[in-house]
């Protein structure tokens, strides 16, 4: 293992907090990278880690070596990613949404992977907050705006959002002209995994937006939950086009008070930033924001 192999182990030693989740990320053993890092302890003549039976953390000495083993690590992928020979390579993290993994990401992923003959990937599935850098996540795509993650957010993409009920809700309860008329409708409440808290329904009127809290029978965390109850007539539901586009092809759902629509949401990429954006990275995201451009169904704001 040269010293370049060495810098890259304990650099993920150190945002893993674990040997054995490193060493797996490497392609290790836990064995070799103990007895790596050991050695490279040995050789600068210092203690870099302070090891306990559940975590590792850096020693100060391990803190400053980390932050050089970044910059250096970073120069070194952009000088490869600067010959025209180079080519992006190495295993990329992402976590997103299951539907719109499934909608947006897996349909074009092989022309992706053909692209980048180097890249392997291993793709999260959830809407949680991710610590990217504990849970060794190269980025995340989110919807909504990221303001105060700590991290750099790029954007990606605009989507248009629509409200939605099923008919027979819309039988039951009537169809509402304007947001005055919603006195006795119900909605599917969405509580926010952030704040835990339901989120309220939002509608365009002018130059404003509104917020409208309606009354909910039921609320859930999910968004395939509450598509699902939506379908099923539990009340108005709001999320971006694409989600209910075949339901809306299809008549199993209608679009309501299309002339007040909630505000768009954004899309964003985001990665840490106390690093260069590896390339892997970059191309990943350029891809994904052209794939998000070319989709029919988005209703790109």
């Amino acid at each position: 293992m040269d010293s370049l192999d060495r810098m890259r182990l304990l650099v993920r030693v150190i945002e893993r907090g674990s040997f054995t989740a490193a060493a797996a990320d490497l392609g290790l053993s836990r064995s070799t990278a103990t007895e790596a890092i050991k050695e490279l302890e040995a050789r600068l003549g210092v203690r870099l880690l302070e090891r306990t039976t559940r975590h590792v953390t850096p020693t100060l000495d391990g803190q400053a070596y980390y932050q050089r083993c970044l910059a250096i690590l970073a120069d070194v992928e952009d000088a490869e990613a600067g010959l025209q020979s180079a080519q992006p390579q190495g295993l990329l993290r992402i976590d997103v949404h299951g539907f719109m993994a499934r909608h947006f990401i897996l349909p074009r992923l092989a022309e992706f992977l053909d692209r980048y003959p180097r890249i392997d990937l291993h793709i999260g599935d959830g809407d949680r907050l991710v610590d990217l850098v504990r849970e060794g996540v190269d980025c995340v795509l989110r919807s909504g705006e990221q303001a105060g993650s700590g991290m750099i957010a790029r954007r990606v993409a605009t989507l248009r959002e629509v409200t939605c009920a099923s008919p027979a809700y819309l039988e039951k309860h009537g169809m509402p002209t304007t947001p005055d008329d919603l006195g006795g409708h119900l909605m599917v409440g969405f509580r926010s995994s952030r704040t835990g808290e339901v989120m309220p329904l939002e509608f365009t009127i002018g130059d404003a937006l509104r917020h409208v809290t309606l009354p909910s029978r039921v609320t859930v965390n999910g968004s395939d939950t509450m598509a699902e109850l939506a379908r099923l007539g539990f009340g108005l539901v709001q999320a971006p086009h694409y989600r209910f586009a075949a339901d809306l092809a299809k008549g199993i759902l209608v679009e309501v008070l299309p002339e007040f629509p909630p505000a768009p949401t954004p899309v964003s990429a985001l990665y840490p930033q106390n690093r260069q954006l590896a390339p892997r990275v970059r191309v990943f995201i350029d891809w994904v924001t052209g794939i998000f451009g070319e989709d029919k169904t988005s209703g790109r704001a």
